[in-house]
């Protein structure tokens, strides 16, 4: 079984591969410490499963999920996280994991999660399904943010750590002009007009550490 193992902690990715060796037969991990990493190793060759680390340096988590999905939509990409599953997961999930599970998990649920997903079937915890129904039942329920695209998402986020225009733009690959249309929607759609507002925002909803 071929995995990769991409995270920005040397630990979680080593515990990783010791867990899936206790539990798996022969099983070939290849590690991977930040996404322009990541995605040259899973462009390198197939891939049974793959275990993603949503916060790396580099591009996001979620971007590197898209892209992933586009060039090998087969592959079941399990998303790892410390940030709130209630947060991220529904969008992961939409963007094509297998599954969203916290860093804290039980050991028990990760293996369930890795057969799961192995099988070609996605993993939903019990809180994830009820909140994807409660979203079905009432789509202007969620908070604003959860009205975002990813790229506004992703824009948001960077805009919260503090990165200028002109820094969002040279890490996006796009122009200024662009993220400042990303930036106006942003604005528009949660209600807050300065970034300091918008850094507040993503703070007080575990958006960024």
């Amino acid at each position: 079984m071929n995995v990769l193992i991409a995270d920005d902690h040397t630990v979680v990715r080593h515990g990783l591969q010791e867990i899936l060796n206790r539990k798996f037969t022969d099983v070939e991990a290849v590690e991977a410490k930040d996404s322009r990493e990541a995605m040259q190793q899973f462009g390198a060759r197939r891939w049974d499963l793959v275990l993603l680390d949503i916060n790396m340096p580099g591009r996001s988590g979620l971007d590197v999920l898209e892209e992933m999905k586009r060039l090998q939509p087969r592959t079941p990409v399990l998303v790892l996280s410390a940030y709130p599953e209630q947060e991220f997961a529904i969008r992961a999930i939409k963007l094509g994991a297998s599954a969203y599970l916290n860093k804290q998990s039980a050991f028990d649920e990760l293996i369930a999660a890795v057969k799961k997903a192995l099988a070609g079937g996605r993993y939903i915890t019990t809180s994830l399904a009820e909140r994807m129904a409660d979203s079905l039942g009432s789509p202007d329920s969620g908070a604003p943010h959860e009205t975002l695209s990813n790229r506004e998402f992703q824009v948001l986020r960077l805009i919260a750590v503090g990165r200028s225009i002109k820094e969002i733009a040279a890490e996006l690959n796009l122009s200024e002009k662009t993220i400042g249309t990303y930036r106006a929607r942003i604005s528009e759609k949660i209600g807050l007009s300065t970034n300091v507002e918008l850094t507040r925002y993503a703070l007080q909803h575990n958006l960024v550490d």
